[in-house]
């Protein structure tokens, strides 16, 4: 798996801006298909369809090998990509923004464009939530129950994620770790419990952690 940047789930994030009397808005939103990306630019162009133009680009996949812009009616180069590079400049993948404008009367000429949405498209991304899709390999721990306590105080302490836990004749716990922290992870229960636990690799799984600025 690949780790990768990308807009938090589930929320739209907006901010808007305003140079010679025309007023510029984005929304920022995380999406994973070409489908959802061009629903949310629909959408966004439904509700504000009086809009007198609504550019739009998305970049898509681990890689972000997956690239679109659209101006929408602007002269070309002058919206889609200079939203584009707003999204590449942040190095943000499966992340689709549109900047919707209203037309102020005063033109802004190709230049005056170009920075007006770069800078509408940056500030959507700085207003939104960022997070690191990290890889994290998945680990079924089985043990007894006299070791339960430490063990799960160890797990505190180096704020490892505990996926899931069952009670049965023995403990199982499902264990989140980072894939650096498997061979130090053994080795320290190991020492913790002599040796008595079994464990199995369960493949990995990517997780959302927020970017601290």
């Amino acid at each position: 798996m690949t780790n990768f940047k990308t807009i938090a789930d589930g929320e739209i994030f907006s901010a808007a801006y305003e140079v010679n009397k025309s007023k510029f808005l984005s929304h920022v939103m995380h999406v994973e298909t070409e489908e959802f990306a061009r629903d949310f630019v629909l959408m966004i162009r439904k509700k504000y369809f009086d809009a007198t133009h609504n550019c739009s680009a998305w970049i898509l996949g681990e890689r972000g090998d997956k690239q679109k812009s659209n101006d929408d009616g602007e002269p070309g180069g002058t919206a889609g990509n200079p939203i584009l590079d707003a999204i590449k400049k942040n190095e943000l993948t499966n992340c689709a923004i549109v900047v919707t404008r209203y037309f102020g009367g005063i033109k802004l000429g190709a230049g005056g464009l170009i920075r007006a949405y770069s800078h509408t498209a940056a500030l959507g991304i700085a207003n939104s939530k960022i997070v690191q899709m990290t890889t994290f390999r998945k680990i079924s721990l089985t043990l007894e129950y006299n070791f339960l306590a430490t063990v799960e105080n160890y797990l505190r302490n180096k704020k490892i994620r505990v996926a899931n836990t069952d009670y049965a004749d023995v403990v199982t716990l499902e264990i989140l770790l980072l894939l650096e922290q498997l061979e130090k992870f053994l080795t320290d229960l190991n020492d913790l419990t002599a040796a008595n636990f079994l464990y199995e690799e369960l493949g990995e799984i990517l997780i959302p952690l927020e970017v601290n600025d």
